[in-house]
């Protein structure tokens, strides 16, 4: 059975951009971990080796040629130009064709960036501790600083992630960001962090038109997503992908 794959039509318009987002259908595999990408959440290391291979196929992108990173809830942006684990960080931009950028995600919101002119990505993981360091806005600062940048071109896909009506915080969370990112609820408040990322985008200088925003949420697709908020440590987790092709190789 091959893995659904949610793919941003965002990207469409771009040949040279491979970009993806795994789920948990795929090899019918069995619970709790179902189509797991990650080593660290308890799963059979076999299989996980067997998932990602899968996942990877069928983008026709290679795990070998990918950058992955350790996410700690930063504000750390890393420039990559090989694959492999880049260390620390909770965004990586490259100018390097054929290097695949992943981020790994469970409720979490991923941002997929392309500059269509200076021919850049970057990757994005963004929970309330990142949006509220503001990692996204940083990492389009370090696009136009470094790369030269103009964020009007910028081609951004802001990926599936828990929804406000689902997404329970602290008032010492909420309060962390502007009233209109939160709402209510008994002694709880729910928190909008992909309405914050959009906006961000925005701010940044995105052309709204330039903005895909996944509604899919996490959370409430239960058969179609991890989930860390639901299913706490018996959660497997998926990746969202970008790749940028150099335009020799265009299919």
């Amino acid at each position: 059975m091959q893995p659904l794959v949610i793919r941003p039509k965002l990207f469409n318009a771009y040949p040279n951009i491979i970009s993806g987002v795994s789920s948990k259908i795929g090899a019918r595999r069995n619970e709790p971990f179902f189509l797991n990408l990650s080593f660290n959440v308890g799963d059979d290391e076999q299989i996980v080796k067997e998932n990602r291979n899968l996942f990877f196929a069928a983008l026709n992108l290679s795990e070998k040629a990918t950058a992955f990173q350790n996410q700690v809830h930063s504000d750390v942006i890393t420039y990559v130009n090989s694959p492999g684990n880049c260390g620390q960080s909770d965004a990586m931009i490259t100018d390097k064709c054929g290097l695949t950028l992943a981020v790994s995600i469970a409720d979490c919101t991923p941002i997929l960036i392309y500059d269509k002119n200076k021919k850049v990505i970057a990757a994005v993981h963004s929970g309330w501790r990142g949006t509220y360091q503001k990692i996204l806005l940083k990492t389009i600062s370090m696009l136009v600083n470094d790369f030269h940048s103009d964020p009007s071109t910028l081609i951004c896909y802001i990926g599936p992630s828990i929804s406000q009506v689902n997404y329970e915080v602290d008032i010492e969370v909420a309060e962390r960001f502007p009233e209109k990112y939160s709402e209510k609820k008994d002694h709880k408040y729910l928190l909008n962090v992909s309405g914050i990322n959009y906006d961000y985008l925005v701010e940044g200088g995105v052309k709204k038109s330039n903005i895909q925003q996944s509604l899919l949420c996490t959370f409430a697709y239960k058969n179609i997503f991890h989930s860390y908020r639901r299913d706490g440590k018996k959660s497997g987790r998926s990746i969202a992908v970008i790749c940028m092709r150099d335009h020799l190789s265009e299919r």
